[in-house]
């Protein structure tokens, strides 16, 4: 009895230290933070771009207050080059029939640019071109002359194959190169129209590899495309089922014109930031040793000074939980073993560009990385997904018990190979885990991704589950483990 009274005191210690601080995470103080990264100030905070400098200032000056120390050189900023491109006042798109304007469209709604559109101030007939592919097995221009044509296509790649042939990336600039090569001077992209839920207008910097193509590229919304398919001998759905049962091309003329203008200040290398902060460990040996706990700082900007995309959950979200968890650990002056780098990642949104340049640089041998958080999206939806728990299952059971013992709000479903700004950090073998909420991208990448979507009491517990892990695993309590590759 006397034992077990002894340990039920010990218990309760334990959890006066951790519960009874000087500084608590609230949904309250993280919210304050959101607001202001994705305020109309910020615009979106395109990596490289005065806004995300702003921001990666901010955070930078939180983390010097709280005593972090600078990552190298005596600075929070670890610089790297990206593509940048701003899309400039002002920009267009219209729908034309026997040389009368019908309809002038509203940017954010009906259409949004590419974010690494061309520039041009262009007016033409108007192509089908399927699924804008140009391979010798499968040809959507090989009948259809689209020279000084805009062209119209489908967003993705086919969801069905043929046999011994590979599809590309289908990626945006891919589709906007063959369209050039064949003579296109603009390209406008829809989404499926046969899908269950059909991809709204996004904003997106995410363009693929290769030289910049300088044609406008838009997004059009589905109802915009249906009426440039007007008086056509078929509509865009029947297009879609027609080429995906036969596995062929069908690409014909429009009777519509359209006029898009577009101005871009388009640079190929230009400096951004991830933004570093360290949290020192006391111990002897194991604080040359780090955990990392990081979330990307970016976002997908504005365009032509008339919209800008807030990225409150994606990934505002997630930027403030980092401060915050900081916060926790300076303020509180937690004891760890182990050491923590807080990181806010540049360019997640052009392909994980911070991250990848973080996990090649990281300063140490990555031995000395005994694992990497991630967290994105973490503030709109009802439950809460932990990431990767296949490639690191130690690890995963380290998170999911401490959920378990708290708000108990994680599925049990995971998956491997990392994930967005994990999956640098996987492919180098380290530990990683990645934080999201179930069911959080019903406004990803769109203008209503503001704070007041958001869950404030989901947002305030998994940013609580990981300070937990983080705390744990900085404490030595869990050691680092070979990763499975699934």
């Amino acid at each position: 009895m006397k034992s077990i009274t002894i340990l039920i005191l010990i218990v309760l210690t334990i959890s006066c230290s951790i519960n009874n601080t000087k500084h608590e995470i609230t949904s309250e103080s993280l919210l304050k933070t959101v607001a202001y990264l994705a305020s109309e100030k910020l615009n979106g905070r395109f990596s490289g771009s005065k806004e995300y400098f702003e921001a990666a200032n901010y955070m930078a000056t939180e983390f010097k207050e709280l005593g972090l120390l600078p990552f190298e050189d005596n600075s929070y900023f670890q610089e790297f080059n990206v593509e940048y491109n701003e899309i400039l006042p002002i920009p267009e798109l219209n729908l034309y029939k026997d040389g009368n304007l019908i309809n002038e469209y509203k940017l954010g709604n009906d259409y949004v640019f590419r974010g690494f559109t061309g520039s041009g101030n262009i007016k033409a007939k108007v192509a089908f071109v399927g699924y804008g592919i140009s391979l010798p097995e499968y040809d959507d221009y090989k009948n259809i002359d689209v020279n000084g044509k805009i062209v119209l296509a489908f967003k993705y790649n086919p969801k069905w194959e043929i046999k011994g042939v590979s599809w590309a990336s289908g990626l945006p600039r891919e589709k906007a190169r063959v369209a050039l090569e064949h003579g296109a001077i603009g390209i406008m992209f829809v989404s499926f129209p046969n899908d269950e839920n059909p991809q709204k207008t996004i904003g997106s910097v995410m363009h693929g590899k290769g030289e910049h193509v300088d044609i406008p590229q838009a997004h059009i919304d589905l109802p915009v495309a249906d009426d440039f398919f007007e008086e056509s001998k078929f509509t865009l759905k029947e297009m879609q089922t027609s080429i995906d049962e036969n596995k062929k091309p069908h690409s014909f003329y429009l009777k519509s014109s359209s006029e898009i203008s577009v101005k871009t200040n388009y640079i190929k290398e230009k400096e951004t930031v991830n933004v570093i902060g360290i949290y020192p460990g006391s111990d002897e040996k194991l604080k040359e040793e780090f955990v990392i706990l990081g979330a990307h700082l970016d976002h997908v900007g504005g365009q032509g000074g008339e919209i800008y995309f807030p990225g409150a959950n994606d990934n505002a979200s997630g930027s403030a939980a980092v401060l915050e968890i900081a916060r926790m650990f300076a303020n509180n002056k937690l004891q760890t073993k182990r050491s923590v780098m807080f990181v806010l990642f540049a360019s997640e949104e052009s392909g994980l560009e911070g991250a990848y340049h973080l996990a090649d640089n990281l300063g140490v041998d990555t031995t000395k990385i005994t694992a990497m958080i991630n967290m994105d999206c973490i503030a709109h939806g009802d439950s809460i997904k932990i990431g990767n728990g296949k490639s690191s299952p130690k690890l995963w059971k380290v998170a999911k018990l401490i959920d378990k013992e708290n708000a108990n709000l994680s599925i049990k479903s995971t998956w491997a190979n990392g994930g967005a700004d994990a999956t640098p950090f996987h492919k180098k073998g380290i530990p990683t885990l990645y934080f999201v909420t179930k069911n959080s991208y019903t406004h990803l990448h769109c203008i209503t991704d503001t704070p007041e979507t958001l869950n404030p009491k989901l947002y305030e517990e998994i940013t609580r589950l990981a300070y937990f892990t983080t705390y744990k695993i900085a404490k030595g309590e869990y050691e680092r483990e070979e990763i499975k590759n699934n």
